[in-house]
């Protein structure tokens, strides 16, 4: 069962969006960078106040760079929309579990982005997730 929902399209969208963010750290770079992006879909805090699509989180202003520099526009691919499904049923990994945000620095991981926590790195990429009592739903699935 579905954690979003999402038709057809929502996938490809965010098959696109995995592909653009995170080809090159592999499935599980990719799986993160989609977890981030639900978990975002299911939240009503922060940023994220007004988003409750996929479509609404991925074209939210300045919320993806690749989104934003134009390489999110190479078509969704089988394998990426397979990832797409697999994070829109549910499948979550750390570091992104419970994140709301990642970011590649050119060196180390910040302590915090937007004010919250680092939780964790995976190749590249830094992910953070807010505190309880900033936005207690992402905890509840």
């Amino acid at each position: 069962m579905a954690v979003v929902k999402a038709t057809e399209n929502d996938i490809a969208l965010l098959a696109r969006l995995i592909r653009a963010e995170a080809e090159g750290e592999g499935q599980i770079g990719m799986l993160l960078v989609g977890n981030v992006a639900v978990n975002r879909a299911r939240v009503i805090c922060s940023d994220f106040e007004n988003v409750r699509t996929i479509p609404q989180v991925i074209y939210q202003p300045k919320a993806f760079e690749a989104v934003d520099y134009g390489y999110f526009y190479q078509r969704a691919r089988e394998k990426e929309k397979r990832l797409a499904r697999r994070v829109i049923k549910g499948e979550r990994r750390w570091p992104a579990k419970y994140s709301l945000w990642y970011f590649r620095p050119d060196g180390n991981c910040p302590s915090t982005w937007y004010g919250q926590p680092l939780v964790g790195r995976y190749k590249l990429h830094c992910f953070f997730q807010p505190t309880g009592e900033e936005c207690e739903e992402v905890y509840k699935y």
